[in-house]
């Protein structure tokens, strides 16, 4: 990958004078090498249950964030173009940034504050309408297997503001693929797409709510190795609030 990233990039930036799908599918051809990478040269294969729960139509895919497996897998295989939602600096990143902001991803200014999440329905309504699918971590940020950080409300939010159906997604990438040691250990990693949660008539707290039950209780069944007893939401509030729907 290191090796491959910066020339890999200048072929995106040519893709310029092309439309954005182009330089899209130029990216994706680079994240499948990474994950034939993975697999030939690390034995890390993968699954994917629950393919039938993709819906036909306006989605906003809200994984768990183990790895960055799942970042380079996701634009790879899903059957349409994706959008991830991220901060504005990785622009600046030589090379990378520079092929990522050509294919029109949402980049948010976060020192905007309340106001960045208007730039984020701004521009996911905007991709949304065009057929992309948008993808936000609910947790923010990688987390270590066995693990689970507060779940934001920004994907829910975007999901009750567009209509857009809300998709959870376990991965279990960590195990075999974490995020800090250089070395990676073969097995199997699990996709597991959850039903898509309609947003009309619900709150955004309803579905973020929704999304945290159903990935935390489907990681209890892929790695239950890793947890001592069975999902108990975080605060009562979300215990209602799924209990409810």
């Amino acid at each position: 990958m290191l090796i491959t990233v910066a020339p890999w990039s200048f072929v995106v930036l040519a893709g310029l004078p092309f439309s954005v799908h182009t330089r899209y599918w130029l990216c994706t051809c680079w994240t499948r090498m990474a994950i034939w990478g993975a697999r030939v040269i690390g034995g890390i294969e993968w699954k994917v249950e629950g393919w039938d729960n993709l819906p036909d139509g306006p989605a906003i895919l809200l994984p768990k964030h183990q790895s960055s497996w799942e970042t380079f897998w996701l634009p790879s295989y899903m059957p349409r173009d994706l959008t991830f939602v991220y901060k504005r600096e990785l622009h600046w990143v030589p090379f990378f940034g520079w092929a990522m902001a050509s294919t029109q991803m949402i980049s948010i200014d976060r020192s905007k504050g309340r106001d960045a999440f208007e730039q984020v329905v701004e521009q996911g309504a905007d991709r949304l309408a065009r057929g992309w699918w948008i993808v936000i971590f609910p947790e923010g940020t990688r987390t270590p297997p066995g693990s689970t950080k507060r779940y934001k409300t920004g994907g829910a939010r975007l999901a009750v503001r567009t209509g857009a159906y809300a998709v959870p997604i376990a991965v279990n990438s960590g195990e075999f693929w974490p995020r800090q040691p250089l070395i990676k250990a073969p097995g199997t990693v699990t996709v597991s797409i959850g039903p898509p949660i309609d947003p009309r008539g619900k709150t955004a707290d309803e579905v973020g709510a929704l999304v945290e039950s159903w990935i935390e209780t489907e990681m209890r069944r892929l790695a239950p190795h890793r947890y001592d007893g069975p999902y108990l939401p975080l605060n009562r509030a979300d215990a209602v609030a799924a209990s409810s729907a």
